[in-house]
């Protein structure tokens, strides 16, 4: 008996145990969620009469009869075939086979299986115990993610990099608020290899796209800074095949470790906090307990091995945030869901990009030799079009009334017209932009501060608006004069005569008399 059956006759003892206690077929049918067509059907039934029933129905014409010699054949033979290949097989070797929906074809191979006693074999893969490797020998990387709750009960995704020494099963674990690049992959080794004062002989990875662009049977095809960063250091790199992390199982617990046992149930607060709070956890729990299977603290092992490794001299890495965008042929950039409007004539064709940067709110936006183009204020909301700021600028002057109204202001004339070149040689399409810039502060403004800002912008070569700005503000905030608090305004000019009065003053050695008696 399938259970199936078994469930079709559960089902008609309770309607008629129901039907006993004097339910109406209905009520019975509102019960237990069925048609009340079909529990006065049952109820017309006597027990065998309901088992011819389920009889007939097993032994009832399919769409699909014909082709059973076909499928029993195949799957016989091919106990692990899927039955989307069975579908296929049928309608490759069958020219009339029926257009009929895959889920037909489901119930008709698995009714075949359960029939003719075949069941799904899924294929085992052998295993054998993994040898101790030796001392300084390896070391597994891979990355995770994690959802951590915040204090206000939203969430935010942390992205972190481990890192343990194969025979020792010392680990490192550092953590970064954005998905993993090259280079702060290649940061995150340089964070490793100090932690462990060393460098093992073989790193495993994942065939993870932040180092390896393509692998051929054997033949890696890493990316270009990735490449650029294993030439500077002596391990040798070893890419697993893909979709087979078993065979990196130390790095893949870790990464369950660090999960289920440090990030479970933690409140994240900023990065900095958790990045010391996970060398905590490394130091009191994951390198100083005893490991499950060498039964060894992984702290007392990686005294050992740290003599084997590799010596270790810090690399600097220089880290910035700059990303590559694809600009769209409306001059526009799509960034977190929103789209950026660059100004006009940045796209040059396809292929065009721009490197796109975050800093503390504001995106910034450069040219591939990474000048300025321009700055926005990242929006929260999505599907929204942030329009550049030429659509809001003042175009009633010409350049050239500008650049008089900003020569007007210093008094080293042949100096203010060299500083205007430069601007106009490094940002000729955006010189509008610079002098509005410049100009705006320089109304109000003491001229010593300008001419003064003026030499320091030429002596450090700081050709663009926003730089100058911000030199003479800091000039400004030196030559302010210190605030001179203001008189008093009493409400009562009558107050006066009280506020000279000084108060009567008591003798102390009238106290001390009384404490004496």
């Amino acid at each position: 008996m399938t259970k199936k059956d078994l469930n079709n006759w559960i089902m008609y003892f309770e309607i008629n145990h129901l039907d006993r206690l004097g339910f109406s077929a209905k009520r019975i049918a509102r019960y237990l969620g069925l048609d009340a067509r079909t529990v006065r059907k049952y109820l017309s039934m006597s027990e065998q009469g309901f088992e011819r029933y389920l009889i007939n129905l097993t032994k009832r014409n399919k769409v699909l009869s014909d082709y059973e010699p076909f499928v029993k054949d195949k799957l016989t033979n091919f106990p692990d075939t899927s039955t989307a290949q069975v579908h296929d097989w049928l309608k490759e070797h069958h020219s009339d086979f029926p257009q009929v929906s895959a889920k037909t074809v489901y119930n008709f191979v698995m009714y075949i299986r359960q029939v003719h006693n075949i069941p799904v074999v899924k294929p085992i893969r052998e295993y054998l115990p993994v040898e101790e490797l030796p001392y300084g020998n390896q070391a597994q990387v891979d990355f995770g993610e994690y959802n951590m709750r915040l204090s206000n009960g939203k969430r935010k995704k942390v992205h972190f990099f481990a890192m343990v020494l194969s025979r020792s099963r010392m680990k490192y674990v550092w953590f970064i608020d954005k998905p993993f690049t090259a280079k702060t992959a290649c940061l995150a080794h340089e964070n490793a290899f100090a932690f462990f004062n060393g460098i093992p002989q073989t790193i495993v990875y994942d065939q993870d796209k932040t180092m390896l662009v393509d692998e051929n049977m054997g033949e890696l095809l890493l990316t270009a800074v990735f490449k650029q960063y294993t030439k500077s250091r002596s391990f040798t790199l070893h890419f697993c095949r893909k979709s087979d992390p078993e065979s990196k199982g130390k790095i893949e617990n870790v990464i369950q470790y660090v999960k289920k046992n440090f990030l479970y149930n933690r409140t994240y607060f900023e990065l900095e906090s958790l990045n010391t709070e996970a060398l905590g956890w490394l130091r009191r729990t994951a390198n100083f307990l005893p490991h499950n299977f060498t039964k060894k603290s992984p702290d007392s092992e990686f005294i050992i091995e740290q003599q084997y490794l590799n010596s270790y001299t810090p690399l600097i890495i220089e880290h910035d945030d700059f990303k590559a965008y694809n600009v769209r042929k409306v001059n526009t950039i799509s960034y977190k869901s929103n789209f950026y409007e660059l100004p006009t004539g940045t796209y040059k064709g396809v292929g065009t990009q721009v490197y796109v940067r975050e800093r503390d709110n504001v995106l910034e936006v450069y040219d591939l030799q990474k000048n300025l183009i321009q700055n926005y204020p990242v929006s929260l909301l999505k599907g929204q079009n942030i329009r550049v700021a030429d659509r809001k600028r003042d175009t009633s002057k010409t350049v050239e009334e500008m650049m008089n109204q900003v020569y007007s202001h210093f008094t080293n004339k042949e100096q203010i017209t060299g500083y205007i070149k430069q601007i106009r040689n490094k940002y000729p399409r955006y010189t509008r932009d610079h002098l509005q810039v410049i100009l705006k502060p320089l109304t109000d403004c003491d001229q010593g501060v300008k001419d003064n800002t003026l030499d320091f912008c030429m002596e450090n070569e700081l050709f663009n608006g926003s730089e100058f700005e911000q030199v003479l503000y800091i000039y400004i905030s030196e030559n302010e004069s210190p605030h001179i608090p203001e008189k008093i305004k009493l409400l009562n000019n009558g107050n006066l005569e009280k506020a000279n009065q000084t108060p009567q003053v008591s003798n102390i050695d009238y106290y001390e008399n009384i404490i004496n008696k």
